[in-house]
């Protein structure tokens, strides 16, 4: 039914398009451009791109490169530290007794490595929650601990992972385990990448994501008796380096020194080769780039095109794009990203302004047809518009449907065939047509003020996030967002 829609809404703006700006970049978007085989050159041709990798590095080489390609004469790199490396080198496991196997394992991001290989008793700490570790009580001293996960079907659940971190990682430390386990909450053997740090800092617990299946045999295992393993991870860690985003734009007729900024982050985790988290998105960012420079069309407005790094280390590139560009932000009209792959666009998260949500379902006027106007009030912490929403900058963040994302989240499965080619098409038509009308508006979006900022945090219970994801104090310090 969707798909007969869409073709009706195609031919419909086809016909209506030649002098409509907004109805000319869909229809141009929707037809054939080249966005997939984009996707495919950073995807099969680069892979997982860690911030700090040798991938990294060729995939902002490239993304410059095909912004060139697509037109773009401003085009450039900004160099920007990133605090800490973590890069994943080995991972092994077996169990040895009672039963001989080998493990499936991936090393959680900004752990410490294991003193060469570990061969200890396994101990089953349930959920790892305070009272699991007291009940196992000095049992745990020196030994690996299985840490059980329910099965991630939510963002609920995804967020649930990441908040009981710092508990968990608590009476680990207070027990003096030698290294975790987690079991993965994907089924079926699926492995995943699971940051037990927030901004990127290194946690001295060794610890690895266990295949699901596998986790329940150890668990068994133990019930009957004494289980051991043998454990070797290995991660390159060091301190300070220099990162890159990928900044493009046009020029606004008028207006050039205001700014609408739309972005993607363009690193990835390494085990698939990044296309739903967030390829699929980088190459949607590009092809609008590619759209409004093929059509010759030039806002009132500068349009600015933004790939970031060092977002899955703890949302860097953007935090340091903020910092290096301070003194602009007055002159921001709006920031829009898109990082949850490319499942159907219902509408976009207002970040705790409902005075958005007018200006937007305006810009979006001229494709109502595709219903993108399903709004969400709700604040996020979690992805690039986090530092511009600190400072007062207006917001949006693409609402994809999140059932075929999550699946898929920082995991091995996370390749070009996963990707919705048809509903992503649909994406960039209206991401298109929303940063033309906001670079075109006569009248712009207000920026905040920090009172204003300060309140929205707390009406929307953000501030409870950030205090436990240990933000807090780097805004009520100034140290990120606005002074004052």
């Amino acid at each position: 039914m969707r798909s007969a829609k869409l073709l009706f809404l195609c031919a419909t703006l086809a016909a209506a398009a030649e002098n409509d700006a907004p109805k000319r970049l869909a229809a141009r978007a929707l037809g054939d451009t080249p966005i997939w085989s984009d996707l495919r050159a950073l995807c099969d041709g680069i892979g997982g791109r860690p911030t700090g990798s040798p991938a990294a590095q060729r995939s902002v080489e490239w993304a410059a490169k095909t912004f060139r390609d697509a037109g773009l004469t401003s085009v450039s790199t900004e160099a920007f530290k990133m605090p800490q490396l973590w890069l994943p080198r080995t991972a092994e496991a077996s169990a040895i007794a009672p039963a001989q196997f080998p493990l499936r394992l991936v090393a959680a991001p900004f752990t410490a490595s294991t003193q060469g290989t570990l061969e200890a008793s396994l101990i089953d700490v349930g959920e790892g929650t305070q009272q699991d570790f007291t009940r196992a009580g000095a049992r745990a001293k020196g030994a690996i601990v299985l840490v059980h996960s329910k099965e991630m079907k939510s963002f609920d659940d995804l967020f649930a992972e990441y908040l009981r971190n710092d508990s968990l990682l608590t009476a680990a430390k207070k027990a003096g385990v030698s290294a975790m386990l987690l079991q993965s909450t994907r089924p079926r053997g699926l492995l995943y990448r699971h940051p037990m740090s927030i901004d990127g800092s290194l946690v001295s617990v060794p610890t690895a994501v266990v295949h699901r299946e596998q986790a329940e045999r150890l668990s068994r295992l133990a019930q009957a008796g004494e289980v051991r393993l043998r454990l070797n991870l290995q991660n390159q860690t060091g301190g300070e380096y220099e990162s890159h985003n990928v900044v493009a734009e046009i020029r606004g007729r008028e207006k050039p020194e205001e700014v609408v900024l739309i972005g993607a982050h363009l690193d990835s985790w390494d085990l698939g080769t990044g296309a739903e988290d967030n390829g699929v998105n980088v190459a949607m960012v590009i092809d609008v780039a590619r759209g409004f420079h093929e059509l010759g069309i030039v806002p009132r407005r500068t349009i600015r095109f933004v790939l970031f790094s060092g977002e899955e280390q703890g949302m860097w590139g953007s935090r340091r794009y903020v910092e290096r560009h301070r003194a602009e932000l007055d002159n921001f009209a709006a920031m829009v990203t898109f990082d949850t792959g490319s499942g159907r666009l219902s509408g976009f998260f207002l970040n705790g302004r409902e005075d958005l949500r007018a200006p937007v379902n305006a810009a979006l006027a001229p494709l109502s047809g595709f219903q993108a106007s399903d709004h969400l009030i709700d604040a996020m912490d979690g992805t690039d518009n986090f530092d511009f929403l600190l400072s007062g900058v207006p917001n949006l963040i693409g609402i994809q449907d999140p059932l075929p994302y999550l699946p898929d989240y920082h995991a091995e499965s996370d390749t070009f065939d996963r990707v919705n080619q048809r509903e992503q098409k649909v994406t960039a038509a209206i991401a298109s047509a929303l940063v033309w009308a906001l670079a075109e508006s006569p009248e712009r979006l207000k920026r905040q003020t920090r009172a204003e900022v300060e309140q929205l945090l707390i009406d929307t219970k953000l501030d409870q996030q950030m205090k436990a994801f240990g933000q807090w104090h780097d805004f009520t310090s100034g140290k990120r967002g606005l002074f004052h």
